[in-house]
This record gives structure tokens, C-alpha cells and sequence, in this order.
């Protein structure tokens, strides 16, 4: 925590103004203000170009400087205003504070985390106070909002979710060298709609959930796109989960066709706060009825004055209170470049503002990210990444199953291939994908919470000692191409039902860290064949480690008993009357975590009955503990490391291998019995 500043004596502070050319010029107004009142006296103004209009008058006789260190040489004062572009506010501010000045720092206060956190210890060294320019923090909104939650008006809160759709002009990113740019001359930049623009719409909700420190901030996710020709982002959708857990999503750009004021929605179970910071009102819709509530700024500038002479007077955007803000433009910074959104749903309007680009229906997207708290890729915008269909299964000539790359899935879900929709014969589907109890939940395919520390499976991740915990360690399975392209269509029922005469593909995928270092390969084999019942799926998955060893684990092996899921897995719908079976147990917790040769699985589904009979098709597969979840959601696995890890070493590649029957209608326990015995054995089934 950083000390109390040095306090002030009570006389009239002096004040110097950097940046008074640019958004500086506000600064200026509020001393002219101050000075009034004798709170504050303006004695030097700093600007590169020469002062004019407005900035010139309200100058007055003030000393005028092109340099800051000009300024500090010779008699510092007790304050110094920065409002200059991003890349000199790190350095400006760290001069002014070991001069002696107290600090009012325009958003964001640097360009990266790295260099936060070195302004961070600066202000904390010298003992000077440090105010951020986010101008919505003086507003008395906070505590109305507070009061709301507090008095349960609007029930549990289950989420805060962010709406900015604004309109900027093609001369808002010619205005200056470093506009629209995310780095300059080898100088991080970290412009963007996320960081500068609507930057005071990220710091108004980090602030009503009450996360305001960098270690408020679990894990952050950053999708951005750009529809302008600039290199920074316009167009950006960001999930934000704080420690506590809570999911902060927000949809912003600048490319709207018209501008509306942000707003910041807090959501209940009954009923939601919405705060719209740049008219200072807050709506109530809740168990009392709806009401808005007009509310008062206390501006910053004021603020820090009023705290250098009186302690017990706090700041109200204190560069510290700013670190959860920084987790995010870090995440900004170090994202993926910011992808182009196609042309053909960007249109150019021109109104009173200039001429400026449209994202076709942006602000519906906007709407959804921030009421559903999900991003523009898991929500499917035109513009984000979609699943990219790598092979189709067909049996019959009928299509039974669709093999996707993962693209679509959301970066803290680990984006992986996986089968879905996978339907039986007669067109009912047996899968589900990203729903809402578990969003990282794909479908049919591989994926393990703990390779080596990194979390392939999606979600929270199962710490000793500390449960399910929110981390940036999100890794991904990637397509690497085909040893063997998908063969085609698999013959009907009738003829041949072996699945080695069936068709087939053999792909190359990699597992990958956050960073996307390579931690495994694989050889994935897809079979699909049709059997008496229904159709047979296969897969075999083959991992080799290069160079290290590399340690899969799961929950089970980092403390949760009878959490030891992880390896093959497959989600299916909601389904009712749901009969799980082996040859020697029956119902969910009877069938959990035993091992048995095969299991059976008849449901009712929204769209029909089915049954899915799953085998494991090599002795080491069959000997995994079967993982079964039926009252909290329907999904059944293999769970390759139950209690104990299991290590993939050079050399000695782990393989596992599996059969499915897939068949409409519920079939009887002993048919269940007959095809789990045959899958099993990896015996054909008969023609």
C-alpha cells in the first residue's frame, strides 16, 4: 500500500499543467476553478507547440515551458497535471514525483504493467500521491450502487456487463502520430477503443465489483478487431474474471452508426443497476421498482488537492486503485494483433462527427457480449473466428458427425478439435457445445485440465489447498494437418460393418501453453462404420513428449476426490430418465470412477431417445475409471489419471483408444450388453 503523501501546507498549492495544447486544456478550466477559491494557484504550463486559444487565455501570465524538466529545475511545484500521449506519461510522472511534485496522471497512466509497477514504486519511494485521470471514480454513483446491491434490491448480483458503441471520425486516428497505433518506434503505445476511448467504461465496472488492485484480476480475455486502417483495435470484446470469480464482460467500439452513451449494467437475479457515466445517472430496476437517480462528480484535480492538505480525505482514482485496470490493458497489449474485420460488413457513414467507418450491426453484438457476458466469438459475430469444419462424417450416406478445429471456442474454454454435432442415424443429436453450466464442454474429443501446470481442459483450474481457481494458464490443441485425409463415406448397415473397412482419417494435432509453446504432440485416428445398431465411432489417440517428460494430471491427482475427469470426453444434451450402466453397476454413483470394459448410456433427449455404448478398445484404456455426471449435467469420460498423474516420457508415447455405438431409441439392457461386450473386444460386428 502506498504511504500517505507528504501532506501540504494550507495555502494555495501550486500547480503546473503539461500537455495545455491538448486534453491538458481541462485541467487549465478546473484551476481556474480552484484558483478562485484560493486552493490552488496555476505557475508554469507545458506544451511542445505554442499556446493558443482557449489554452493561452486561461494561461494568463503562468511561465511557459516546451519542457517539464525546464520547470523542475528550477522551482517544482506541489502539483503537476499530465495529459500527453501515452508512451511520456510513465517517464513525465516518475521525473515529476522524484522532483517533490504530487501528480494528476491522464488515463491510462502507462503503457504496460511492467512499467505500472515501476511508476507504482516510485510514488510509493518518494511518498507523493498519484491521481488517474479516470473522471467517472469522483463520481457519487458508487455508493448509490453500493447501497442497491448492499439492500439486495436487485438480488445476488450474477455479473457486470459493459456497453460502448460510440462513433469516431478517420481524422480521430490522424490526429496525432501515436493515435491508432499499439506501438511506436519500437515504443509500446497500447492505443485502442479498449484503452483509450472507452477506457473510462472499464474502469467504472472494475470499480463497482470493488476490484480496483492488480491482484483483483484472475485471468483477462481479449478479442480484438479493427475495422479502420490502424493498427490498434476499434472493435474488442473483453471478459474480465476477478478473484472472487465474478465474470465483468464488455462490448466497445468506435465504429458504431450512431454514438450512444456507454453504460455499465450491473445484472441480478432480480433485476440490474445500469450507471451511465458520462450523464452521471443511475437506473434501478429492482424488487422496489424502477427509479433513476441523478448523481454529482467530484472532479479529481479537486480531489487531490483536497487531499494534500487533509490526509483523511482519499483519493478517489489513486494510481494504485488503477492496477486492476492495467491487468487489462496488459492483456491488451499482449494479445493477438487485432484482426481485420471483413469488408463486407463495414459500411462508411458521415454526419456532423466526419466521415467514419460502420461495423454492420456492432452495437447488437455489443449488447449481447454485455447481457450474456460472453465474448463476440463464443457469441458467434460475423467478424470473430468461427469453428472451421475439417471433416464430416457419413454413414449411408447419411451425415452422422461434423469434426471442427476449435477456432470458435472461447481462449479461456482451450480451444481444441472436437465432434459436434455428432447425431445418431436418424438425425438426433447426442452432443452439446459451450453450454451454459460449462462453457469449455466441446462436444466429442480429448482435453485434460493439468499438462504440466497448463489447463487443456478449460474453465477453473483445481489447485492443492485452494480449489477451483481462476489462472491465466489456458492452453489450446491445435490442428496441424492430416497424416491421412478423411476417406469419405462409410458403407450402410448391411454391408460391411468392420470398422477397419470403414472410412477414416489420421490427423496431426499439437498441445499447446498459454504462450503457445509445443508441450505434446499427437496422432488422433478417427474411424466411423456403420454397425447393426446404429453406427460405430472410434478414436485413438497417440501422445509423444519431446525432449522432457510432461506430467498429465487432473483434479483427482491435485486433491478432489472423484474429480480425477480428464482425457476422452463427451458432452451430450439435456436428457432425462437417464439409464448409465456397466456389466456390474447401474446409476450415476454406482458407475463413477469404476472400471469396467464398457458402459451404456440410454437417455431421453429433447429430439428422441438414444443410447451410446462406450468401450475402451486397448487393455490399458480399459483399465481408466469411467467418469460419469448425471444430476448436475449429462456428460460421460475416461478418466486417464484418476488419483495418480500419469507421465508421457520421450520415446515411450501414451496411447489410448475407444468405440462408441451411437443408436437411435433405447435399446434393451441386453443389447447394451451384447454391443459393450463386442466393443470391447474390438470384435466386428456381425454384417
Amino acid at each position: 500500500m502506498v504511504d500517505a503523501a507528504v501532506p501540504e501546507p494550507a495555502r494555495p498549492l501550486r500547480v503546473a499543467v503539461v500537455g495545455a495544447m491538448g486534453y491538458g486544456v481541462n485541467h487549465l478550466r478546473a484551476l481556474r476553478g480552484l484558483a478562485a477559491e484560493g486552493r490552488a494557484v496555476l505557475v508554469a504550463v507545458v506544451d511542445r507547440r505554442p499556446l493558443e486559444g482557449e489554452a493561452a487565455e486561461l494561461a494568463g501570465d503562468a511561465a511557459y515551458h516546451q519542457d517539464l524538466a525546464d520547470v523542475l529545475a528550477v522551482d517544482p511545484p506541489d502539483v503537476v497535471t499530465i495529459a500527453t500521449p501515452i508512451p511520456s506519461h510513465a517517464p513525465l510522472a516518475t521525473a515529476a514525483m522524484r522532483a517533490g511534485c504530487h501528480v494528476l496522471l491522464e488515463k491510462p497512466p502507462t503503457a504496460s504493467l511492467a512499467a505500472y509497477e515501476e511508476l507504482l514504486a516510485v510514488a510509493r519511494e518518494t511518498r507523493r500521491a498519484c491521481q488517474v485521470g479516470f473522471q467517472a471514480n469522483g463520481s457519487s454513483a458508487y455508493a448509490v450502487i453500493d447501497e442497491v446491491v448492499a439492500d439486495e434490491e436487485i438480488g445476488e448480483v450474477t455479473g457486470i456487463g459493459v456497453v460502448g458503441t460510440w462513433v469516431r471520425p478517420t481524422s480521430y486516428f490522424e490526429r496525432a502520430p501515436w493515435a491508432g497505433r499499439r506501438r511506436l518506434d519500437g515504443v509500446d503505445v497500447v492505443d485502442g477503443v479498449v484503452t483509450n476511448p472507452l477506457a473510462h467504461a472499464v474502469a467504472a465496472a472494475l470499480r463497482i465489483d470493488g476490484s480496483t488492485r492488480a491482484e483483483d484480476v484472475a485471468v483477462v480475455e481479449a478479442e480484438l478487431f479493427r475495422a479502420n486502417d490502424i493498427e490498434a483495435d476499434d472493435t474488442s470484446s473483453v471478459r474480465i474474471i476477478t478473484t472472487g470469480g465474478r465474470k465483468i464482460a464488455l462490448g466497445l467500439t468506435v465504429c458504431a452508426a450512431e454514438a450512444s452513451e456507454p453504460r455499465v449494467i450491473v445484472h441480478g437475479t432480480d433485476g440490474r443497476v445500469v450507471f451511465r457515466y458520462k450523464t452521471d445517472e443511475v437506473d434501478v430496476d429492482g424488487v422496489s421498482g424502477r427509479r433513476t437517480v441523478a448523481c454529482t462528480t467530484t472532479p479529481l484535480l479537486a480531489n487531490l488537492v483536497d487531499h494534500l492538505h487533509d490526509a483523511d480525505v482519499p483519493l478517489l482514482s489513486s494510481l494504485e486503485d488503477t492496477g486492476a485496470f492495467m491487468r487489462v490493458l496488459e492483456a491488451v497489449r499482449t494479445a493477438d494483433e487485432p484482426a481485420p474485420i471483413p469488408a463486407e460488413l463495414v459500411e462508411w457513414g458521415e454526419d456532423e462527427v466526419g466521415r467514419h467507418v460502420v461495423v454492420r450491426d456492432v452495437e447488437h453484438w455489443c449488447d449481447r457480449v454485455a447481457d450474456e457476458l460472453r465474448t463476440f466469438t463464443t457469441l458467434g459475430a460475423p467478424w470473430a473466428p468461427a469453428h472451421g469444419a475439417i471433416a464430416r462424417l457419413s454413414v449411408g450416406g447419411t451425415d452422422v458427425a461434423t469434426y471442427v478445429d476449435g477456432a470458435g471456442t472461447s481462449a479461456l474454454d482451450s480451444p481444441r478439435p472436437h465432434l459436434h454435432p455428432v447425431r445418431t442415424l436418424a438425425g438426433v443429436c447426442v452432443t452439446d457445445v459451450a453450454p451454459s453450466d460449462h462453457t469449455w464442454h466441446a462436444g466429442v474429443g480429448l482435453a485434460v485440465q493439468d499438462v504440466d501446470g497448463n489447463n487443456l481442459w478449460g474453465g477453473r483450474t483445481y489447485l492443492p489447498g485452494r480449489g477451483y481457481t481462476w489462472r491465466p494458464d489456458h492452453g489450446r490443441i491445435t490442428h496441424e494437418g492430416w497424416v491421412e485425409e478423411p476417406s469419405g463415406a462409410a458403407p450402410p448397415a448391411g454391408g460391411a460393418a468392420d470398422p477397419a473397412t470403414g472410412a477414416r482419417a489420421v490427423e496431426r494435432l499439437a498441445w499447446r501453453a498459454p504462450d503457445g509453446a509445443v508441450l505434446l504432440t499427437e496422432t488422433r485416428t478417427l474411424t466411423w462404420a456403420a454397425a447393426p445398431e446404429g453406427w460405430e465411432l472410434g478414436l485413438e489417440s497417440v501422445l509423444t513428449a519431446d525432449g522432457a517428460p510432461v506430467t498429465l494430471g487432473s483434479p483427482g491427482t491435485n486433491g478432489r476426490e472423484g474429480g480425477g475427469y480428464g482425457g476422452f470426453f463427451w458432452r451430450l444434451p439435456a436428457c432425462r430418465d437417464v439409464d448409465v450402466r456397466t456389466a456390474g453397476d447401474a446409476g450415476e454413483e454406482a458407475v463413477h470412477g469404476t472400471v469396467a470394459p464398457w458402459l451404456g448410456w440410454s437417455a431421453t433427449t429433447e429430439a428422441g431417445d438414444v443410447t451410446l455404448v462406450l468401450a475402451g478398445a486397448t487393455p490399458e484404456t480399459a483399465a481408466d475409471p469411467w467418469f460419469v455426471r448425471v444430476s448436475g449435467y449429462p456428460g460421460i469420460g475416461s478418466a486417464l489419471a484418476w488419483e495418480e498423474p500419469v507421465v508421457v516420457t520421450p520415446g515411450t508415447p501414451l496411447t489410448r483408444a475407444f468405440r462408441v455405438l451411437v443408436a437411435d431409441g433405447r435399446l434393451s439392457r441386453e443389447a447394451v450388453a451384447s454391443a459393450g461386450a463386442r466393443l470391447a473386444t474390438g470384435a466386428s460386428a456381425p454384417a
